[in-house]
C-alpha cells in the first residue's frame, strides 16, 4: 500500500528534485534484504519497511554520494527489527500434536502384528498367553488351574514371550 503511494509520488515528480530514483532505491533495498531474509516474502517485508523509513528520513542523508551505504544501514536495521519482532505462531501447539496420529496408527499395527503372532502359536502356548494376559492370572494361579508346577509355567511363558518378540521383530524389519 505504502509502496504504491510512493510510486505515485514518484510519477508526480515528488522527490525528483533531490535526484531520488525510487524504483532503483526499491530494487536496491530488495537486493540487500535478501541477505537477511529466509524467503521472498520476508525479503519484501524488510525492503518495504526500509523503503518507507528511507522515504520518511531522506532529509537526514548528509552526503548524497553515500546513499547506497545509508540505504544499506537502513535495510540492515529493518532486518534486525524483523528478526527480533515477536511473531505469532500460525499453528497453536495446543491444537496440533505432531505424531499423535502416528503413534495411534503404530500402536494399532503393533497390536495386529502381535495378534497374528499369537494366532500362529500352538494351542498350549496360546492358552498360557490367554490366561496370563487376557485373564490377568498370576503364574501361581495358572499353575493351579493347569495342574503343573510354577516353574514350568514360568519357563513356558518366558519361551512364549521370546518367540513372540522374535516373530514381531522379524515382521517389523
Amino acid at each position: 500500500m505504502e509502496v504504491h503511494r510512493l510510486s505515485q509520488g514518484v510519477a508526480r515528480g515528488d522527490g525528483a528534485e533531490e535526484g531520488w530514483e525510487w524504483d532503483e532505491v526499491r530494487r536496491h533495498c530488495l537486493r540487500l534484504a535478501w541477505r537477511f531474509a529466509r524467503n521472498l516474502a520476508e525479503a519484501e517485508d524488510i525492503a518495504q519497511d526500509a523503503l518507507l523509513r528511507a522515504w520518511d528520513k531522506k532529509h537526514t542523508l548528509r552526503d548524497p554520494r553515500a546513499r547506497k551505504q545509508w540505504l544499506g544501514t537502513i535495510v540492515r536495521n529493518e532486518a534486525l527489527r524483523q528478526i527480533t519482532k515477536a511473531r505469532p505462531d500460525p499453528i497453536s501447539m495446543q491444537d496440533y500434536d505432531p505424531g499423535a496420529d502416528d503413534e495411534r496408527v503404530t500402536a494399532t499395527v503393533e497390536r495386529a502384528d502381535l495378534q497374528q503372532a499369537i494366532d500362529r502359536l500352538g494351542d498350549r502356548d496360546r492358552m498360557l498367553v490367554r490366561l496370563r494376559y487376557h485373564e490377568d492370572l498370576t503364574q501361581e494361579a495358572i499353575a493351579r488351574r493347569l495342574g503343573i508346577p510354577d516353574g514350568t509355567v514360568k519357563v513356558r511363558l518366558h519361551r512364549v514371550r521370546a518367540k513372540l518378540r522374535a516373530e514381531i521383530g522379524a515382521a517389523q524389519v
